[in-house]
């Protein structure tokens, strides 16, 4: 019943109850908004939010509590104007800015996508190296797998199976409990803003830059609408697409916490982090083989997600940009470029990832970083379509409500892109590590 499509049901299905017609509506809606935000719980997720409980404890975990209504609106805006228009985030741009900014606007895209890409394969073939496997098998293989997930011409199927992925995700919150944080402690600081010891210091303004990167990401504005406009949902599905939303951001942010709470372990435990696949290791004799396995599958699960949802972000908006047929109900015969697309992101990214000796955990970060900075000016043409009264009309247009907040969340983004570039390009007068 999970995503189904009632198009693709032949026999009609009879409801005799409200309620149940509404539960058989959500679970029809149910799919772009959890996938959207769970996929970006992803291998750089991983890496970033254990990275942030190793080095600084519980210290962060108001961070996610903040952006958790900021992932909200910003998704729900996303969905609101899939929706409305029927089309996806790159043909929106290009309809709305013409053809410089929207040139603009992909080529960003398709450069932080394939980044992005890059540290997904780095993390499974960090995480598989721990587990007995090489990267030469594991790598290819993974490639291969995901390109096959598309291939099957059913948006329904792939949308079942990465909504399993997605649900896979409960088991950190069995790590974080056998990790025995302090809960009062965790709960006081998830609440309450606070600073570690040291206070504000070039590291600590990276990785929360960091945080709000792999939190809130450009490709999910492309991917979402795209998403809901491929599943074909209409006006009336629009508060369930809001449910689904929100469902999405509540777990996507339990989930970050719990990884989070992973990391905390190491921290109390005084190992130095070097990745999350080495913390695994290190993390075996305080909690367990179940933590040092669950954390490495995890880590491929997570990539495994990021790299299907962040290519078909980027099929999608190639597609609708060039005007070819890019949909999952599609065959490889009807949508040739649509799929070749999907396959040379994937490919091209694991093929760079079997560079001997590259830095996967400071290009995992720095990603991270990237999709930061790049944030502001996207949700910057997401704010401006949807106060287009004759793009929208009145009824789904931007509230006062709407405005307030997401210029409150540009301001914010630019201030810490600007204290980050303070740092890099005057380092005597802007203290670091």
């Amino acid at each position: 019943m999970i995503g189904m499509d009632l198009r693709e049901v032949s026999a009609p299905i009879v409801v005799k109850t409200q309620r149940r017609r509404n539960l058989l509506t959500f679970l029809m809606v149910l799919g772009p908004g959890l996938i959207v935000m769970e996929a970006d719980n992803d291998a750089g997720a991983v890496s970033t939010y254990t990275q942030a409980g190793a080095q600084y404890g519980t210290h962060l975990l108001w961070v996610l509590v903040l952006l958790l209504p900021i992932t909200y609106f910003i998704q729900e805006m996303v969905a609101r104007l899939g929706i409305v228009t029927g089309q996806g985030h790159a043909a929106m741009i290009y309809r709305r800015f013409g053809r410089w900014w929207g040139n603009f606007s992909l080529v960003d895209l398709q450069i932080a996508n394939f980044l992005t890409l890059v540290t997904e394969f780095a993390a499974i073939s960090l995480a598989m190296s721990h587990l007995g496997v090489s990267p030469f098998i594991a790598v290819p293989t993974s490639a291969l797998a995901l390109v096959s997930l598309v291939l099957t011409g059913s948006y329904l199927r792939w949308e079942r199976i990465v909504i399993g992925l997605c649900l896979l995700d409960i088991a950190w919150f069995a790590m974080a409990a056998i990790c025995g944080p302090n809960w009062g402690e965790a709960v006081h600081r998830a609440l309450i803003p606070n600073l570690p010891k040291g206070g504000l210091s070039a590291g600590l303004v990276y990785l929360i830059i960091a945080l709000v990167g792999t939190t809130i990401a450009p490709w999910q504005l492309f991917f979402q609408q795209s998403c809901v406009a491929d599943k074909r949902l209409r006006f009336a599905d629009l508060k369930w697409a809001r449910l689904d939303t929100f469902i999405g951001a509540v777990f996507t942010i339990l989930v970050a916490g719990a990884m989070m709470l992973v990391g905390d372990a190491a921290f109390r435990g005084h190992i130095k982090f070097d990745n999350p696949a080495q913390m695994a290791i290190d993390l075996l004799p305080m909690a367990g083989p179940f933590v040092k396995n669950a954390l490495l599958l995890m880590m491929v699960n997570a990539a495994v997600l990021g790299t299907t949802t962040i290519s078909l972000s980027s099929a999608w908006a190639y597609g609708e940009v060039k005007q070819w047929p890019h949909s999952l109900h599609k065959s490889v015969r009807e949508a040739p470029g649509f799929y070749l697309v999907y396959a040379f992101c994937v490919f091209a990214a694991a093929g760079l990832v079997l560079i001997p000796n590259a830095p996967l955990q400071q290009i995992i970060v720095s990603v991270q970083v990237l999709a930061g900075l790049m944030l502001p000016s996207a949700i910057i043409f997401l704010q401006l379509m949807l106060n287009d009264r004759e793009l929208l009309g009145d009824q789904y247009v931007n509230t006062r409500w709407n405005n307030i907040v997401n210029w409150c969340i540009i301001t914010v983004l630019f201030a810490l892109s600007l204290i980050l570039a303070a740092q890099v390009l005057l380092p005597t007068f802007v203290p670091s590590l």
